[in-house]
């Protein structure tokens, strides 16, 4: 099975189908992508030879608190939500935290989808990796787990949103985690997407 661990879903609202998007430029040769030993490393045992899969207990509506968590952090371009290089960035940063042994343990990866334009991707990980932008997290979040097709994203982010306000609290940030590629998600029937809500 090839992994699609590098491509993403067509975000919700966006008028597109549930078909993935790819990131190259229209006409353009792109040829195959070096393996990454990070891939063979992390899903050597999964069932599907790519992703994990994924346990949502741990992650259902659970408070997590975070102190100066580390992660790489980079930005996606992204046209209406659809994102331009986001393969090309993940390779990039997953090459660069697979030499610097700083693997996060969740393989945990948020993206904030803060603009139409492009969306800054957060990698977990357990050290400083040399010439990364590195970020700390602190704070309080809450976690949700969904399970369905991406189109449903808005919904989600919605519910969160509703949460938080009969809740009384004011949502700061929103974060989603991609749990597995949608090729995993199929075999596995099961497609889980974590929103963090700080």
């Amino acid at each position: 099975m090839k992994c699609e661990r590098y491509m993403v879903p067509v975000q919700a609202g966006t008028g597109v189908s549930d078909d993935l998007a790819t990131f190259t430029s229209p006409g353009a040769e792109v040829p195959e992508p070096p393996p990454i030993r990070w891939e063979a490393t992390m899903n050597e045992s999964s069932e599907t030879g790519c992703c994990p899969r994924f346990n949502p207990a741990p992650w259902e509506e659970k408070e997590v608190i975070w102190k100066d968590k580390l992660f790489v952090r980079d930005r996606v371009r992204s046209v209406f939500h659809i994102p331009l290089n986001f393969g090309r960035v993940m390779r990039r940063n997953m090459q660069a935290i697979e030499a610097a042994e700083a693997l996060d343990p969740d393989h945990l990866t948020l993206t904030d989808e803060n603009s139409l334009w492009g969306a800054d991707v957060y990698v977990a990980v357990s050290k400083a990796v040399p010439g990364a932008r590195m970020e700390r997290m602190s704070g309080t979040f809450f976690t949700k787990v969904f399970e369905g097709p991406y189109s449903r994203a808005g919904r989600w982010a919605e519910n969160m949103r509703t949460l938080f306000k009969e809740q009384g609290h004011p949502l700061e940030k929103l974060f989603f985690w991609y749990t597995t590629c949608p090729r995993c998600a199929k075999a596995y029937g099961e497609n889980y997407v974590v929103l963090f809500a700080k």
